[in-house]
């Protein structure tokens, strides 16, 4: 009895040091990218194919455009099936839309990595969430700008895209937030192709700017949130860009991003205002963030990530992790919100119950590794 009660009890602790290892083999290979660093296009693009090629059962990529320079647009699908086989809804997250702002894809791979990590611990309110949400992932938009803000110092600061110039000016690029078929050309743009918000001879006119209307556009219907990740200022913003022009829920957008805003606020005290742009900022038409309002999709928010004026687009390294900790911490907050709203009588569990679930689960495990030694031992 003794033997055989011992030898259980060896295989149950074998079992969940396995179980353990297996886990944390996982968060190592997660681990091994540096997160906490800026990386150019082409670490990214191979970090991109890791994700999906490690996690195939949560995670496809798809390219949805090309750039002017022909280089693909990207995006990670983050889902689960839907256990009732139901059509699922989805949400829009891109980054570097705006190539100088380097925090902006640093947070989406931190997004990214923090998706991965709580799926493969098992937690129950993201499990959820995925059957019901696709995710996606843009973490490199303006993929040309980006590049070309790798160059040397000289481009570092570079936030346009890269297409030619129009016939009689001799400058590159067009502001892709400011090509977007929302009140495009009115408020808060240039004409001249020299300037910073240059706004193209069009809406869309830019292969970027269409990517994006193209796929987000053909499924409106699915889309619930679109989140476009910027720096500097930390702001939180809600449409509309346009100073005469008010979304039909803002109200409802105002709660929603302060909620956000005071849960960020508590992780490291640092404040985020919330508003629309002429509020808070600058009038401006052209957004995508806009754009995604008057398409229809009923929460849609730019944040402006750290700092406050000190570094601007030149936020250190050092700064990476806390700011996309607590980044993350707001997005989190208003998709939760966006999910229960959705999702009334299914609502996500509390990140304590989640913890609950674990906490019991280990309780079970030693209870019972206890009560077969008490056995052996008679």
């Amino acid at each position: 009895m003794m033997a055989s009660s011992g030898l259980l009890v060896f295989l149950l602790v074998l079992h969940a040091n396995l179980k353990f290892s297996l886990s944390l083999g996982v968060s190592e290979r997660l681990w091994n990218y540096n997160y906490s660093r800026y990386h150019p296009m082409d670490e990214i693009s191979s970090w991109m194919d890791s994700v999906e090629e490690q996690n195939p059962k949560l995670v496809t990529s798809l390219v949805y455009g090309q750039t002017f320079e022909k280089r693909d647009i990207k995006l990670l699908k983050f889902g689960l099936p839907d256990p009732g086989g139901l059509e699922k809804k989805a949400v829009w997250v891109d980054c570097g839309i705006h190539a100088r702002e380097w925090i902006a894809p640093a947070f989406c791979q931190w997004f990214v990595k923090e998706i991965l990590q709580s799926y493969n611990e098992s937690d129950v309110r993201l499990t959820k969430f995925l059957q019901k949400i696709d995710l996606y992932v843009t973490p490199v938009l303006n993929v040309d700008g980006y590049m070309f803000s790798w160059t040397n110092q000289s481009t570092r600061l570079w936030r346009k895209s890269r297409s030619l110039p129009p016939q009689g000016c001799g400058c590159h690029g067009v502001d892709l937030n400011r090509n977007f078929n929302a009140n495009w050309g009115t408020v808060g743009v240039s004409t001249d192709c020299c300037s910073n918000t240059y706004c193209g001879v069009s809406p869309a006119s830019e292969p970027e700017a269409k990517a994006v209307t193209d796929f987000v556009g053909t499924r409106v219907d699915q889309f619930l949130c679109y989140l476009t990740i910027h720096s500097s200022g930390q702001l939180i913003l809600l449409p509309y860009g346009h100073p005469q022009i008010t979304a039909p829920n803002y109200d409802e957008l105002v709660s929603v991003g302060k909620a956000a805003a005071s849960e960020m606020k508590k992780l490291y005290g640092m404040e985020y205002r919330v508003g629309t742009s002429p509020q808070i900022l600058y009038a401006n038409s052209g957004s995508s963030r806009d754009w995604a309002r008057l398409l229809g999709i009923p929460f849609s928010y730019t944040f402006e990530l750290r700092d406050k004026g000190e570094f601007g687009h030149l936020l250190p390294e050092d700064q990476i992790k806390p700011a996309c900790e607590e980044a993350y911490v707001g997005v989190t907050s208003i998709l939760s919100y966006v999910y229960d709203k959705n999702f009334p009588n299914d609502k996500l569990p509390t990140a304590a119950a989640t913890a609950c679930v674990h906490v019991t689960g280990l309780v079970v495990m030693t209870t019972l590794a206890t009560l077969l030694v008490t056995v052996g031992s008679v």
